[in-house]
């Protein structure tokens, strides 16, 4: 089974959607990134309890934000 993208270069909305295509493994490296750092911040630093919620919300804002656009990391980075 195969699957091929196509996109006229001449045209600028495929322009924009060939640039998204070549660009998404890029978009998941770098979210996995981010998700890595709050990860990091909250367990190996030595956080005030003010920054330790602040980081908390963030992470859980981040999940729900991947969740809501039905995005799975693990699943797209492997």
């Amino acid at each position: 089974m195969k699957a091929i993208l196509e996109f006229d270069l001449e045209d600028p909305d495929d322009i924009i959607s060939h640039i998204r295509s070549v660009k998404a493994l890029d978009l998941v490296v770098c979210l996995t990134d981010v998700r890595q750092e709050l990860r990091s911040k909250l367990k190996y630093e030595d956080l005030s309890q003010h920054d330790t919620n602040l980081y908390e919300c963030m992470q859980e804002k981040f999940f729900e934000i991947l969740e809501d656009n039905n995005i799975n990391l693990d699943e797209l980075i492997s």
